[in-house]
C-alpha cells in the first residue's frame, strides 16, 4: 500500500472491483454509494428479477478478520433503513422483491453473499432467522 493510499481510497477501489464482478455476473447497477442521512449502500442494482442493496467489505488482508464479518446487526438494520428510503423515494412498492447481499473483498478474491440477511428493523428480524449467511 502506498503511504499516500488512504483507508477511504482502499474501500472505494475495493468498491469499484465488487461494482465490476457484479456486472460481470449479470446484475445491472442502478446506483453507486447511495447517500441519505439514514446511510449509506455501496451498491444499488437488479439481478434475478431483485432489487438488490449490496454492502461492500474490504480488507487488505485477513489478519483482523475477514471483510465480510465487519458486517454488525447495527450495520445491517442501518442498510435496511436506507434502502426502505431508497425504495420510498424511487416509488418501489411492496410488490417488488428486495434482497441484500455482501461483498467481501479480501486481497485479490471477491465473494459474494446472495441473500445475505434479511431485512431487519432495530432490534428484530423480519421474516424467519434474520441473521448472517456467512
Amino acid at each position: 500500500m502506498k503511504k499516500t493510499e488512504t483507508k477511504r481510497s482502499l474501500g472505494r477501489r475495493g468498491e469499484e472491483r465488487a461494482a465490476l464482478y457484479l456486472e460481470r455476473q449479470g446484475m445491472r447497477i442502478a446506483a453507486r454509494n447511495f447517500t441519505c442521512r439514514q446511510g449509506e449502500i455501496d451498491v444499488i442494482g437488479f439481478h434475478k428479477g431483485c432489487l438488490v442493496f449490496v454492502e461492500v467489505k474490504y480488507r487488505r488482508d485477513e489478519r483482523r478478520g475477514t471483510p465480510e464479518s465487519a458486517v454488525t446487526l447495527q450495520k445491517m438494520e442501518k442498510i435496511c433503513r436506507t434502502a426502505d428510503y431508497y425504495r420510498y423515494l424511487h416509488h418501489y412498492g411492496e410488490e417488488r422483491p428486495v434482497r441484500y447481499d455482501v461483498v467481501a473483498v479480501s486481497g485479490e478474491e471477491i465473494r459474494w453473499y446472495e441473500n445475505a440477511f434479511e431485512h431487519r428493523q432495530k432490534g428484530r428480524a423480519h421474516g424467519q432467522s434474520g441473521g448472517r449467511r456467512w
